[in-house]
């Protein structure tokens, strides 16, 4: 894995991202907040792929919206519900998968990912995940919340058979604020489900 920046989480899925995601795949945000990491997937797609995108919040799939619109072509299809809904649209095996979780930057910060429905929405994507996909996930424990989350997103992971998936876990251990961990799962069988 060739890795450019090791300032943040997000540099590190953004690198995966690169390494990952070809023309043609289809991948998944399930928090497209203001839109940066569905964009990011939608450029690595091409016009051949497509790129689903979940939020609950209409300021959310607006400022995504926009920031799509920028680019040249649409591959992309935004939907207003919960990301534990997605076997509800999603029906296809997909080949990449992000969650940036917590809440919108720069918006009401009551509004925010829970683990009840993060755990529902996280098992149905590694069903709906291909054979070598892979997951990435940012969990912020230091919110309100967050820290309830991550141990949640974590049981779970832990309790995936390493038949079907492997599954890592990176932190930073010198930042101080309860820094984002990172949680990295590929599928290596193809009859692999949670």
């Amino acid at each position: 894995m060739k890795i450019n920046k090791l300032n943040n989480a997000i540099s590190i899925v953004h690198n995966l991202m690169e390494e990952r995601i070809r023309p043609g795949n289809i991948v998944l945000d399930g928090t497209v907040g203001n839109g940066n990491d569905i964009m990011y997937m939608s450029k690595l797609i091409g016009k051949t792929g497509k790129a689903y995108g979940f939020d609950i919040q209409n300021t959310a799939i607006e400022n995504t919206r926009k920031l799509l619109s920028t680019l040249d072509y649409k591959n992309f299809i935004l939907i207003k519900d919960g990301h534990e809904f997605v076997d509800k649209y999603v029906e296809e095996p997909l080949d990449f998968i992000v969650y940036n979780l917590g809440y919108l930057p720069r918006g009401d910060k009551t509004i925010k990912t829970k683990a009840h429905t993060t755990k529902i929405s996280i098992e149905k994507s590694l069903n709906l995940l291909k054979r070598d996909g892979m997951i990435c996930i940012v969990a912020y424990p230091g919110h309100e919340g967050g820290m309830e989350e991550q141990l949640v997103i974590q049981d779970l992971l832990s309790r995936l058979n390493q038949k079907n998936f492997n599954v890592l876990e990176l932190k930073f251990i010198n930042q101080k604020n309860s820094p984002p961990i990172l949680y990295i799962i590929q599928k290596i069988n193809s009859n692999g489900v949670a």
